[in-house]
């Protein structure tokens, strides 16, 4: 490729909520952290190499499916999850520190001797939860 000599209409995808194709026999649910596992949209769990996206906005059941048969819309943004127990904890001195994915509803402190993936940005903590930042770039 070149570089442009004239203006050029370059295509933009807006917005906080996109489109994944859904990991193969994979089950999605509406409120659920979400990564890309190999590509592929699935629940966030306790495993390296994901890549949190943010949360399902909807449910997206792909169990007999092969993967990318079906699509899942997930938002980026901030979002209230559980934290995690113990000495994994996150408190409020965390806040604006990395946090790791538990499960697809549930963050916490460490990666567990490198056993998670990077959940995103804590912002705010309460006795409800950990507010995360997720999305992709974040």
């Amino acid at each position: 490729m070149t570089a442009l000599t004239a203006s050029r209409n370059t295509l933009e995808r807006a917005g906080e909520v996109r489109g994944y194709p859904v990991k193969a026999s994979t089950a999605c649910y509406m409120g659920g952290l979400a990564v890309l596992n190999a590509g592929y949209a699935a629940p966030g769990t306790t495993a390296t190499g994901l890549i949190a996206i943010g949360l399902f906005e909807e449910d997206a059941d792909n169990s007999a499916g092969a993967a990318g048969a079906i699509t899942v819309r997930v938002k980026q943004g901030v979002f209230l999850f559980n934290n995690s127990a113990a000495g994994d904890a996150i408190a409020q001195a965390d806040v604006g520190a990395d946090c790791y994915i538990v499960d697809d509803n549930t963050v916490a402190k460490t990666t567990a001797t490198g056993t998670r993936s990077r959940a995103g940005i804590i912002a705010a903590v309460e006795t409800a939860g950990v507010w995360v930042q997720l999305g992709l770039g974040v």
